[in-house]
């Protein structure tokens, strides 16, 4: 983008930048990387209005041919700008670079999944009796508006704006304060999307929680797709239900890793050192609880804590760190305070905390690990979203089990051990939407995910994906009555 940039809004195919500004900050090294000028209820009304405007009054609902060349169009002018945007991604969010760029070669992988899927939405018919004949069809659910969060804001983008597109909808996108500028860039994308007709996907900038708020509220939309806090997805699911509203939510996890006394600990130990320490553990299918067979309870602590120690924590730009910052100082704050109280509440295994010198200055935390055994301590039961992880252990399979679903949260979960007919049964045994088997943090364009209980409703990613934009519609024919 060059210079200072100033992320603007987004509506009906024109940029809206007029009003005050306010600041996007790189988390590494607090320096000012440029601004953005926040949102409106007023200004989310009026993109609310457009699109409901668009989707009834124009032939993009009833296109998919056209909709499969925008996403297209889309995923050529990402991957065309894939590196400046992983330039971004580190300098905005912190992550690492390879965690970058991997973040966008998903969003253009589901960018062009999606536009295969657009020309192949199909329904159904049937005879119920000679001569008479039920379509069931399925067809766009009108507008959507789709909030993204700071911790992956492409990737989490692509996987509700790729099928709700694909779908037929209409847009209305809420990007996360944190990272303006990263979406900017990416709505920039979108814009030179020569086949894309104005209206047809708009974005307003958030200002406290004021946007979110107006649309979570409008008449004139159809579908809430949502990743965040359970909190807020609460939050969003009672404001939604004046006017009935389909919702999309993937929420707060809590992900166990359940290590029984035959896997293979180098493995276990590879795969959840990155499956917890992955963008600073600030994803909600982190790794967060190790659930160790007793059995084998030292060993593994022993090599885990090795692991965690080695990781290099540093900035994204960097080659040799393991581990980037975290978003931002308050949350560095709030993971600090954490540490403190596992250090109470159980025993700290290795004691991570803000590191000395140069990187002091950015927010910046080392890996922690501790050993609690009260399942009932929030320590336990609530989502930390950060690179803190508990160590609890087991006798047998039940109990195994028994933990793994004690918590509220069902999002994600992993389970390490040889014997396949073992993993198989506990897989089906955990209560969560996704659970890996010997590996941890797999995720991909053709692969539905999403939560049980707390952890949300509806698919992402996958043909499932688009269930959450589509209604479905039986037409009926007597055909001897015509």
């Amino acid at each position: 983008m060059g210079g200072s940039p100033t992320a603007l809004n987004y509506l009906n195919g024109e940029w809206i930048g007029s009003g005050p500004t306010a600041e996007s900050v790189n988390p590494a090294d607090g320096s000012v990387l440029g601004r953005y000028v926040p949102g409106s209820k007023a200004l989310a009304d009026q993109a609310a209005a457009i699109a409901r405007e668009t989707f009834e009054r124009t032939a993009w609902a009833a296109s998919p041919r056209l909709r499969a060349a925008v996403l297209y169009e889309l995923a050529d002018r990402l991957e065309a700008a894939k590196e400046e945007l992983a330039d971004l991604i580190v300098a905005e969010n912190g992550k690492l670079r390879r965690e970058a760029l991997g973040e966008m070669m998903g969003s253009i992988s589901e960018t062009r999944y999606y536009a295969g899927l657009a020309r192949t939405v199909l329904g159904r018919t049937l005879e119920t009796a000679p001569g008479n004949f039920s379509m069931m069809n399925r067809e766009p659910a009108g507008v959507a508006a789709i909030i993204v969060p700071w911790n992956a804001p492409v990737t989490l983008l692509i996987r509700s704006l790729g099928p709700a597109l694909a779908a037929g909808c209409t847009v209305v996108i809420k990007p996360a304060p944190q990272t303006p500028l990263i979406h900017h860039r990416v709505m920039q994308c979108l814009h030179a999307c020569p086949s894309l007709p104005k209206g047809v996907v708009n974005s307003v900038n958030e200002n406290g929680i004021e946007v979110g708020a107006a649309l979570v509220a409008s008449d004139d939309i159809d579908v809430i797709s949502f990743t965040g806090s359970s909190r807020t997805g609460k939050r969003i699911m009672a404001g939604a239900a004046p006017n009935l509203k389909r919702l999309s939510l993937e929420l707060g996890g809590k992900a166990p890793a359940v290590v029984f006394d035959d896997a293979d600990l180098d493995q276990a130990c590879r795969e959840l050192t990155n499956g917890a320490l992955m963008m600073a553990g600030q994803i909600c299918i982190a790794a967060a609880r190790f659930l160790v067979q007793k059995s084998i309870e030292k060993e593994f602590t022993d090599r885990i804590r090795a692991a965690f120690s080695a990781v290099r924590v540093g900035p994204g730009r960097d080659p040799e760190s393991g581990m980037g910052s975290l978003i931002d100082h308050d949350n560095r704050t709030r993971i600090c305070r954490l540490i403190e109280q596992a250090g109470d509440e159980g025993e700290l295994v290795l004691k991570g905390g803000v590191p000395d010198g140069p990187l002091s200055r950015g927010a910046f935390v080392t890996p922690s690990l501790f050993r609690i055994d009260d399942l009932h301590s929030e320590l336990v039961q609530e989502e930390l979203f950060g690179p803190i992880v508990s160590i609890e252990t087991f006798e047998d399979e039940l109990e195994a089990v028994t933990k793994a679903n004690a918590t509220k949260y069902g999002l994600a979960a992993s389970v390490f051990s040889l014997d396949i007919n073992r993993v198989m049964r506990v897989s089906r045994a955990i209560r969560a939407g996704t659970v890996w088997l010997n590996c941890h943090s797999r995720l991909f364009a053709e692969g539905e995910t999403g939560g049980y209980r707390h952890s949300g409703l509806g698919r992402l990613h996958g043909v499932e994906g688009l269930n959450d934009f589509l209604e479905t519609k039986h037409v009926y024919l007597e055909a001897g009555a015509v």
